[in-house]
């Protein structure tokens, strides 16, 4: 490796140490952006008050059995952006309401307002598994 080659791996060795160091972080802003976008009462204690001091993913978790309640009578973008939500906290059971909802695959996201997939986005750029 020439120098050039050095310096350019350890310049991108370090943007990814720096950006994983922050993703926890910035994940947790995008999840809670999400969770106030999808409805507060379904996630964690269902409370305002969980949600404005939430200072870990765990404090804003998917309540599974009121979202599996309550999915069917809610809006196609609605269902859509709720069951990416489920995804990234559990793979299975957001598979399951994947498929309950008629998405397929991420290009079934495209009907999601831009606000939602920017939320989306970051939580794709910033997990770090839950």
């Amino acid at each position: 490796m020439t120098l050039s080659t050095h310096q350019e791996a350890f310049a991108w060795i370090a943007r990814e140490q720096d950006h994983f160091e922050q993703a926890p972080n910035a994940f947790l802003n995008a999840w809670r952006q999400g969770v106030a976008l999808a409805g507060i009462e379904l996630f964690g204690d269902g409370t305002q008050d969980t949600w404005e001091q939430a200072t870990d993913k765990w404090d804003l978790r998917p309540n599974l059995l009121l979202i599996n309640d309550t999915v069917d009578v809610m809006s196609s973008g609605q269902k859509r952006f709720l069951a990416a939500l489920v995804s990234f906290y559990n793979s299975q059971e957001g598979g399951a309401l994947f498929r309950r909802v008629g998405i397929e695959g991420l290009a079934d996201l495209s009907g999601l307002d831009l606000t939602r997939r920017e939320v989306i986005a970051a939580l794709i750029l910033n997990y770090c598994g839950w």
